[in-house]
Order: structure tokens, then sequence, then C-alpha cells
């Protein structure tokens, strides 16, 4: 780098840096850094939301402080006319930081139904390509405290079992790749509240006030709760109770998983022997599970129904062949041999 080019540099950390002298702004980022933790690389996924923004800023002080390189993305979905312009829009913003915001595309038909999951799907999917090329195993999303509660919400819906309810957490794991949300005990206020007074503005998604989407409903629906009186402390309890009962089940998942299978090929495939499916159902489910989204590298898992008619055919002792989760399933003799469907 030039002398010039440095100075201005310095210059730019400099103004940033000032930011913290804002004692709200100092308080929330020595929150963010001691919750963080990272000495190495790592990408942020953006989306223009003050939650977003939010992240953007914590995350370049963060770089500054720590020497570390951080790359900034945001996807466009090309699902609404003005989703390129808000993307250039945001890139702009983030200019404001010294952020390079990268746009990436998502090509191709477009679904008509089930809109949200299936570009959740693709975001993801584009940003774990992303990391590949840049040879980083770590990625930043922008959930927040709210984001969590919507969720559990939503599972309760859903019908999903322990598991689903508490699967929303800081660290998750999508092929080799962890993903971090760093905001969970962030409430969505002081996201708003940096993202003001730093960026002066921020980009709302339209479908935000879309009655039609689940996740918009479930907002609206704890909004309501929360002015008859729900108590979040509590919540919050009731959610870290419910997380240490399932990682007594996670255990015996995965000493299932090491004690009867066996992985080759570089994991594109397994045998799994009976006594894999001789465990208490719970742990039979999430082993057989885990086994699919490793063999298939999918980020979200089958449905459980589908998963349940799966087990329930393999307690009729005969042989099969079929396909789930991009990976293909035969029961031979007293064994099951799980494959990636090429």
């Amino acid at each position: 780098m030039s002398r010039r080019n440095l100075s201005v540099s310095k210059k730019t950390h400099k103004h940033l840096l000032n930011k913290l002298k804002d004692k709200k702004i100092l308080k929330i980022y020595n929150k963010f850094e001691n919750n963080l933790k990272i000495n190495k690389s790592f990408i942020v996924a953006v989306s223009g939301g003050p939650d977003s923004l939010a992240l953007s800023f914590l995350t370049k002080i963060y770089s500054i402080k720590k020497s570390i390189n951080v790359e900034y993305f945001i996807v466009n979905h090309n699902l609404r006319k003005n989703s390129l312009k808000e993307a250039k829009l945001v890139k702009a913003l983030l200019k404001k930081i010294s952020v390079k915001l990268n746009i990436l595309h998502w090509i191709g038909k477009k679904p008509k139904s089930n809109i949200q999951s299936i570009a959740r799907s693709k975001r993801y999917s584009l940003l774990i390509n992303t990391a590949k090329k840049l040879k980083t195993k770590i990625i930043l999303l922008g959930h927040h405290k709210g984001d969590l509660y919507e969720n559990f919400f939503i599972r309760i819906l859903r019908g999903s079992g322990l598991k689903g309810l508490v699967s929303f957490d800081k660290h998750s794991q999508i092929q080799e790749f962890e993903l971090i949300r760093p905001l969970l005990k962030f409430d969505k206020k002081d996201l708003i509240y940096i993202s003001k007074n730093i960026f002066d503005t921020y980009v709302e998604d339209p479908s935000n006030e879309q009655e039609k989407f689940k996740r918009i409903k479930m907002r609206n629906l704890i909004k309501s709760l929360q002015a008859e009186g729900l108590n979040f402390d509590k919540f919050d309890l009731t959610i870290k109770n419910l997380k240490l009962a399932n990682y007594s089940i996670e255990y015996f998942t995965e000493k299932n998983i090491k004690d009867n299978s066996y992985f080759f090929s570089k994991n594109k495939s397994a045998i799994l022997n009976d006594d894999f499916f001789n465990c208490p159902k719970e742990v039979v489910f999430r082993s057989f599970t885990s086994v699919i989204r490793k063999i298939g590298e999918k980020y979200y898992s089958p449905r459980g129904k589908k998963i349940d008619n799966l087990l329930h055919l393999m307690k009729l002792n005969r042989s099969f062949k079929l396909t789930l989760g991009s990976c293909i399933i035969r029961k031979v003799n007293r064994s099951v041999i799980v494959t990636k469907e090429h």
C-alpha cells in the first residue's frame, strides 16, 4: 500500500473509531466484541435492514481493532422489480464506512410458492459458494433477539420437536462452514439506533408489511402478546432449559452415529448397521437425519414426515431403494446404505 493510501486508511479508521465516543454505541460495541471472539477472516451477509447495517458497522470496527480481513455480500434475489436498485443503495450506504459491498445475483427461474423458504436456501447456497472461493469457513448473519422469538413460535405452529424449537442458535453448521449469529442477544431498537446514527437511514423490505408471510404474522402476534404482559426474561429461561434437554439427546445422537455407522469415500457414502436403528425413537430420527444432511450436503433437513415414513419402511424388514435429501438410500439385508445422489 502506498503512503498516500495508508494515510487515507488511517484517517478513515480514526473517523470510524470516533463513532465509539457515543456512549450507547460504545456499550453496544463492547457487548458485541466480547460476544464474538473471532481471530480469523470471515464474511458478512448483508440485507439493508437496521440489524444488517448495524452488523456491518460493528464488524467493520471489529476488523480494525483485530486487524483481520472481512468481506461483505448482499444477495439480489431478483424477486422484486427494485431489488437490484435497493442492493445498490445498500452498497452506497456501506461505502460511508469504507465497506466494499459485493452483490451476488440469483439467476434462474423464480418460485411462485414457498418463496421465502426457497429464497433463504438460495441465499445460503450463494454465500457458501462465495466462502469456498475466499477460503474462509465463517459466515456472519444479522439475526437478532426478535428473530429468535419469531422462529420459536413458527416452529410451534409447524409442530416441531424439541430440536426444532431450539435450533435457531448463535452457532450452526452447514457442511464445513460455521454460521454465526452474533446479534441474538441484542434488541432491534439498539440496532436501529446504530443504523440511524451511523447511516441516517436503512432499507425496509416491502414484504415485511405483507401479512401473507407467516413470519410477519408471527411478529405481529408477539407484539400483541407483549401488550398482554409476555415476560421475555422468563421466556428466555424456558428456551435455556429446553436447550439443556436438547444437549442430552444430542450426546446420545452423536454416540449412535459414532458407534453404529461407517463413512467412506470422503463422506459421500455411509453404511448404517442394525444397532443404529435400535436406539430410542428421537435418537434414531436425529441420527438418520444427520447422516442424510451430511451425505446430501444440505443445510435444511428433509421434512420430518418423510423421515418418519422412511423409518417405518425400514421396520418392515424388506429391501428397498429410494431417494431423499439428495441421497440414494438402500436397505440390503440388515444394513442401510446411504449414497450421495449424482
